[in-house]
């Protein structure tokens, strides 16, 4: 019989006590949240003002400090209020979204509370994540996921003293903090190329952008795709290969590849690369995961879950035209399924794209996207990095 596991693989140098099983009900006053009466307008606050009231949808972070809606004083005396640096866990549908409230908050009746007593919040709110797939296991296969505020209770952790856990919960609210800023960043990078988007591409009906590079007057022209590219060029692949997968390109950029050979390799695996192609994804085309080649390369073999797209005009224009929002909308509008959303290469070569006549302003324009998703591509490579790191850490400082 395997002995049970007390102690965490890496901790804080001055500790070596065991850890004691737990449940939730004994780490602090457990409450389930409310609903004031929706119809009873003096409930509500019109705008910002009031109090905050959180249901899952609000919570996108870590620590909370705001919400949505908000209630008016007459509300808040209706409400489930928790003080400061409780913990949220949400126990129906959405399992999985936690938080820890920096301000005292009301919340709805699909979020759990717990008001710690002699225990760290951000301890239990990491701890709850390391062991979220086996909370989540606890709501059954019913319609809607649901843990009832008993079973909730009941719920174990391991747990160590509290100068122990001050210690854990501090540090994983550091590493936390960095992830949020890094994903800050992200998030305003693809905000500013979103922006620049609707700029630099001509709106529904005008042959013209409202930002151009200096000494461009002319207007754009619209040609259908499969005018300016070749699609899916023959060629054939080496005996051995990398082989890209439909899960190895993340936004613009390729995190991953393998070494195949080609009497064993999946069937696939058949669109060799040239430098300079763009591979669009056609399954699920709204993740926009879409990559240009340009590595100086000759030996890499995409998926046909990507339709390759061999450019007669510039690669980085093509690769911005391709991820402008009015496209993947008229993508998605002639895919067929519904889980699984997909567009086939025909298809897709009749879908017309507005561009420049001057390949020179093509130039520009793609040079400085391209400058943009480097940047996107930099911050998204050190989320994953930093949330791995995380995951990993999770799993060894927890029991």
């Amino acid at each position: 019989m395997t002995e049970m596991k007390t102690k965490p693989d890496i901790r804080f140098a001055e500790f070596t006590d065991a850890w004691e099983q737990r449940k939730l009900g004994d780490l602090g006053r457990v409450l389930t949240g409310n609903t004031p009466p929706t119809a009873e307008k003096e409930n509500w606050s019109a705008g910002k003002d009031g109090y905050v009231w959180i249901t899952p949808t609000d919570i996108n972070t870590l620590l909370m400090s705001d919400s949505e809606r908000h209630l008016t004083t007459i509300g808040w005396e209706k409400a489930r209020i928790v003080s400061a640096y409780s913990v949220l866990i949400t126990s129906i549908a959405s399992i999985g979204k936690n938080a820890v409230n920096t301000v005292p908050v009301a919340f709805n009746q699909q979020i759990n509370a717990i008001i710690p007593e002699g225990n760290d919040a951000y301890f239990i709110l990491s701890a709850m994540e390391q062991n979220i797939s086996r909370f989540a296991g606890l709501a059954g296969q019913t319609a809607t996921a649901i843990i009832n505020k008993t079973e909730f209770e009941k719920f174990v952790l391991s747990v160590p003293m509290i100068q122990e856990q001050q210690q854990i919960g501090a540090f994983f609210a550091a590493l936390d903090r960095i992830i949020t800023l890094h994903q800050r960043e992200y998030d305003k990078i693809v905000n500013i190329k979103k922006a620049m988007f609707e700029k630099m591409f001509p709106k529904d009906g005008a042959d013209r952008p409202e930002i151009r590079f200096a000494g461009f007057t002319d207007a754009w022209q619209q040609r259908k795709l499969g005018d300016v590219v070749e699609f899916n060029p023959k060629a054939v692949l080496p005996d051995v290969f990398e082989y890209v997968d439909l899960e190895s390109v993340a936004g613009t950029g390729l995190i991953g590849h393998r070494t195949e050979m080609r009497e064993s390799a999946p069937s696939r695996a058949q669109r060799l690369a040239k430098r300079g192609d763009v591979f669009y994804q056609t399954v699920r085309p709204y993740q926009k995961n879409n990559y240009l080649f340009n590595l100086p390369c000759d030996d890499y073999v995409f998926s046909t879950g990507y339709a390759q797209m061999r450019p007669r005009v510039d690669s980085y224009f093509l690769m911005s035209s391709i991820q402008e929002e009015r496209f993947v909308k008229t993508v998605l509008d002639r895919c067929t399924g519904t889980s699984y959303p997909a567009i086939n290469a025909n298809d897709l070569a009749e879908i017309e794209i507005q561009l420049p006549c001057d390949k020179a302003e093509q130039q520009k324009i793609g040079t400085m996207f391209k400058s943009l998703d480097r940047l996107i591509t930099l911050h998204q490579r050190e989320l994953i990095k930093l949330q791995n790191i995380k995951k990993s850490l999770l799993g060894k400082m927890f029991v």
